[in-house]
């Protein structure tokens, strides 16, 4: 048999694959660790600590109100609802000199005395509320202002708030000021988790020693007034950021910031015409003068 000449094509080998990376199991998913409610102990403990760390940042804190008296003080108060304690500061000087005492104020004309502190807004019903407490000094405390909250509470125009003012500051009684700043800054520490004053008062007496309650108040007010503000908080130039449950809530940036300050902490005049002598700010203007 003759031998052909076709070749048989020898089969091609297939390159060697390429080594592969071992696989590895994917790791189960797992929930998001949440964080630990706060005990109440750790809760009582911040909230202490907030207190010592915002003495030392205003360590003049005092009531925003100028007095002279404790009328004074009570008639500022009930003239502070609903307007700021500088147009306050800047109204009774006239009222004051022109009524010094319980007894001149409960004898006024209405319309004169309306017409003195209009400036403070709501000028009819404060009228009103401010000659009727007049009214019963004169005729139930022989014209001295009580310095007893029962008896302060009955007075037309005085609340719990008013009365805790007066008492602290004028007749040296532990009070708890819940006003819209001390309410919103509670809320914001997770001191409280509720919007009634009478309750917010309750809570936060049974966090602090009754011997810190008027400065207690001081320093969360001057807080919120100069730095945790209601609509934008100035969290970056905050010194208790490392306190705070809410921070981020405002302005982080501490250049944006600073630009929020208000009042001392800003660089700009204070609340009050006669503020005390440790007052590192400048004092405001009278009425009609500028800044």
């Amino acid at each position: 048999m003759a031998e052909s000449n076709v070749t048989t094509a020898k089969p091609k080998k297939k390159p060697a694959a390429k080594p592969q990376p071992a696989k590895t199991a994917k790791p189960e998913s797992r929930p998001a660790k949440t964080a630990k409610p706060e005990s109440r102990l750790a809760m009582v403990r911040r909230a202490r600590r907030i207190n010592r760390e915002l003495a030392e940042v205003y360590p003049y804190a005092h009531p925003e109100l100028d007095f002279r008296n404790p009328f004074e003080l009570l008639v500022a108060t009930v003239l502070s609802a609903q307007t700021t304690d500088l147009r306050v500061n800047q109204t009774t000087p006239a009222l004051f000199a022109k009524y010094p005492t319980p007894e001149d104020l409960a004898g006024a004309n209405p319309e004169e005395v309306e017409e003195l502190i209009r400036p403070t807004g709501f000028f009819r019903a404060k009228t009103k509320s401010i000659m009727g407490l007049a009214a019963a000094l004169r005729d139930d405390f022989g014209g001295e202002v009580p310095g007893r909250l029962d008896d302060l509470v009955k007075l037309p125009g005085v609340g719990r708030k008013t009365a805790f003012v007066v008492l602290g500051n004028a007749f040296g009684v532990p009070g708890i000021t819940v006003d819209t700043h001390f309410m919103r800054l509670a809320r914001r520490w997770k001191w409280t988790e509720s919007d009634d004053p009478v309750k917010i008062e309750a809570e936060i007496a049974a966090i602090f020693p009754k011997s810190d309650w008027t400065m207690l108040s001081h320093r969360v007010i001057f807080h919120g007034r100069r730095i945790c503000h209601a609509r934008k908080p100035a969290c970056g130039a905050c010194p208790i950021t490392h306190l705070c449950p809410s921070y981020g809530e405002g302005e982080t940036d501490p250049e944006k910031a600073k630009k929020l300050l208000k009042y001392e902490k800003g660089g700009y005049p204070g609340q009050r015409l006669n503020p005390p002598p440790d007052y590192p700010g400048r004092p405001a203007p009278p009425l009609g003068a500028e800044a």
